[in-house]
């Protein structure tokens, strides 16, 4: 979600004013995925990264996320969604994290979108976080090292419960993936748009959406069809169940 703190510049306010306004965005996007039918949909909230930020920032996000929490609370639960939290939330002040935590609990019998957090996240500490519990488990002869494979190894991930993204979209004209699920992210979608968050609203997820369904997904394999491109691995998208 990213360009809050340019389009703050851009209208001479500060960044954190660029945040705040990428709330309205959130919400707008969160309503659409579960009106369309997305079953998860992850938003990168706060990164490793982030915490570099200067520390006025950071404070001024962290409150912002409280006030989110406390806000939005009745509505998520209202419309059935689901929270789920990924990234290093020890980081987190103690008040945010106790709020989250209390709000997953209390959603935690809804059925429909699970909306996922990733917060304090960065895919390369995920990895290594995983690498490391596998390895623990070796130690302590619970499996041995010829049992790690690719399915193994995806359950020691944060998103262990959570499937692998169809869609990937990125806001403000940046072209990479910043350490964002970088095992999960293999055969995913990617969808790139100059539109600042704070600008983004259903019209630009419905045409990510259109974009992803035009596409075909091989999963690195060939075309076995004699009459199109698609073959029993090479579907044209439907429609994206996790972004």
């Amino acid at each position: 979600m990213d360009g809050n703190g340019r389009w703050a510049k851009e209208r001479f306010r500060p960044r954190l004013w660029g945040h705040k306004n990428g709330v309205d965005s959130v919400r707008e996007v969160v309503r659409a995925c579960g009106q369309l039918g997305v079953k998860v949909l992850t938003l990168f909230a706060f990164s490793e990264e982030n915490w570099g930020r200067p520390i006025t920032e950071v404070t001024g996000l962290m409150e912002l996320l409280n006030n989110a929490v406390l806000r939005e609370r009745d509505e998520l639960d209202a419309n059935n969604v689901r929270l789920s939290l990924i990234g290093d939330l020890d980081r987190l002040p103690s008040k945010t994290r106790e709020l989250l935590q209390g709000m997953v609990r209390s959603l935690a019998g809804n059925t429909g979108l699970t909306l996922n957090l990733a917060l304090s996240y960065g895919g390369r500490g995920e990895i290594v976080h995983a690498a490391q519990k596998l390895a623990r488990q070796v130690r302590e002869g619970l499996i041995d090292p010829e049992d790690i494979d690719a399915g193994r190894f995806s359950k020691a991930l944060f998103t262990a419960d959570l499937p692998d993204p169809d869609l990937v979209i990125r806001t403000s004209g940046e072209l990479r993936v910043s350490n964002f699920l970088l095992w999960q992210l293999a055969y995913a979608e990617l969808w790139f748009t100059p539109v600042h968050w704070p600008d983004f609203r259903r019209k630009h997820l419905e045409e990510a959406i259109a974009a992803y369904q035009s596409r075909r997904r091989r999963f690195g394999l060939v075309d076995n069809s004699p009459e199109s491109s698609a073959g029993a691995y090479d579907q044209r998208a439907e429609q994206p169940t996790s972004c």
